[in-house]
């Protein structure tokens, strides 16, 4: 399977990337500017090395989208509708996962900006062809980051379609110690996304990595 990480030279989806490469899958790091996706490439196979070594590409958003089976959406949220409107026709038929958490700080505390639902109704509003799925909210960028140890948390998958859902839930359990969890609709993606901006101040005052793992299923 090809994945392709819109925004992946940030923290998330460098870690996303480096994940997913180590697992066995090819994937394309896209950006709005290549010549930072191919730095972000070499960072990433000097950092993993064999793990990696001929399963990362770099390239703009629109090589990630068009030539990805699924795609991963990990832009900001300030430039998230403008960069799925740009590729809209790219999308359709994909399954296309949001990991987008529409937050801000305001006065040193990390809070979620006013949006219609979540970031991820708001993609799927944007380009509703494409299969839209919510996920990996609560999963810190800097535990993604350290490749060398298991994830050991949970991902939760929300999508209105079930199938969809299946698939990601599936996919994300290819990296050690992450186990994916079916949350149901995707209007549930506003917990999730509020549970972002919950742990980063957790991880703020503790110093620590912190997620979240549901207990009793």
């Amino acid at each position: 399977m090809t994945i392709g990480v819109l925004g992946g030279t940030g923290p998330e989806g460098r870690g996303l990337a480096m994940r997913f490469a180590i697992a066995g899958h090819d994937v394309i790091v896209g950006s709005r500017d290549a010549t930072r996706a191919a730095e972000t490439v070499t960072a990433l196979v000097a950092a993993c090395g064999e793990r990696v070594r001929g399963r990362l590409g770099g390239g703009l958003n629109r090589e990630a989208a068009e030539r990805a089976d699924v795609v991963i959406v990990a832009v900001p949220y300030a430039g998230m509708v403008a960069t799925l409107e740009a590729l809209a026709p790219l999308l359709a038929g994909k399954i296309c996962v949001c990991t987008v958490a529409p937050i801000e700080v305001v006065g040193g505390q990390v809070r979620l900006r006013a949006v219609d639902g979540s970031a991820a109704e708001e993609a799927a509003r944007t380009v509703p062809a494409a299969r839209w799925v919510a996920a990996l909210h609560t999963v810190p960028a800097s535990a993604l980051l350290r490749c060398e140890r298991p994830l050991d948390t949970d991902a939760l998958v929300a999508s209105d379609d079930a199938a969809a859902r299946v698939a990601i839930v599936e996919l994300l359990e290819c990296m050690p110690g992450l186990r994916g969890v079916d949350v149901g609709r995707l209007a549930n993606a506003r917990h999730l996304e509020a549970a972002t901006a919950l742990l980063i101040e957790v991880n703020r005052i503790h110093g620590g990595h912190a997620s979240l793992r549901v207990l009793g299923i």
